[in-house]
């Protein structure tokens, strides 16, 4: 059987302001590449109608983990704080530091993929799933983690300051998935919280580039 899992967003969710997310309830998007990540939804639905190609798409929830590029154009915030606060720089938190993220270890996310590509449930086919832990942090929660992990290393890093910055134009105040959706037609159950995955995380970024 020919099955197609791809990268969807939960950029999609746009200006909706409920919590948890659900699949079936979206609002409008807020940027272009919103725009170009529910496009996919659409050719996927199109592509089953006229092909009778099966697709599951997977809405990621800020990703984070190992291997991710803190120096990129498009660095993520995490990896991103790790290498200021290892630096002793402060880190620059947009707001008042109350934004909240469903912020999802990338171990969750391959689990996810893996159940998407092997499910043999024929009503889990041909659906969106929202990939993350349902669960969210606010970003003065995650940089008070960061600093509790790597002051292990450096106990120098516990008394870096972070600053605030101006909100970022566009950014929605919270994200929380629900995964009910995949727990029920996927199986799907998170093997790290926010916790133990930024741990983890922590300590990959720690001896990645602690020269």
């Amino acid at each position: 059987m020919k099955r197609f899992v791809y990268a969807a967003s939960s950029s999609t969710y746009g200006d909706s302001t409920k919590l948890p997310k659900k699949e079936d309830e979206i609002g409008a998007p807020l940027s272009p590449y919103a725009i170009t990540k529910y496009v996919n939804e659409l050719y996927a639905t199109i592509f089953k109608n006229s092909y009778n190609l099966d697709t599951v798409g997977l809405r990621y929830f800020n990703v984070f983990g190992r291997k991710q590029d803190p120096n990129g154009a498009y660095a993520a915030v995490i990896p991103k704080f790790v290498i200021q606060l290892m630096n002793h720089e402060a880190p620059v938190i947009n707001g008042d530091g109350s934004n909240s993220r469903d912020f999802t270890y990338i171990d969750n996310v391959i689990r996810m993929n893996l159940l998407a590509l092997t499910t043999k449930t024929e009503s889990a086919l041909n659906q969106i799933y929202n990939t993350a832990v349902g669960d969210r942090t606010t970003l003065v929660q995650l940089v008070h983690s960061l600093k509790k992990y790597l002051s292990k290393f450096d106990p120098a890093i516990a008394n870096v300051k972070e600053i605030h910055g101006p909100n970022r134009l566009g950014d929605i105040p919270h994200s929380q998935a629900s995964i009910d959706k995949a727990v029920k037609l996927l199986n799907y159950k998170p093997t790290h919280n926010f916790e133990s995955g930024l741990k983890n995380a922590v300590e990959w970024y720690w001896e990645q580039f602690k020269s």
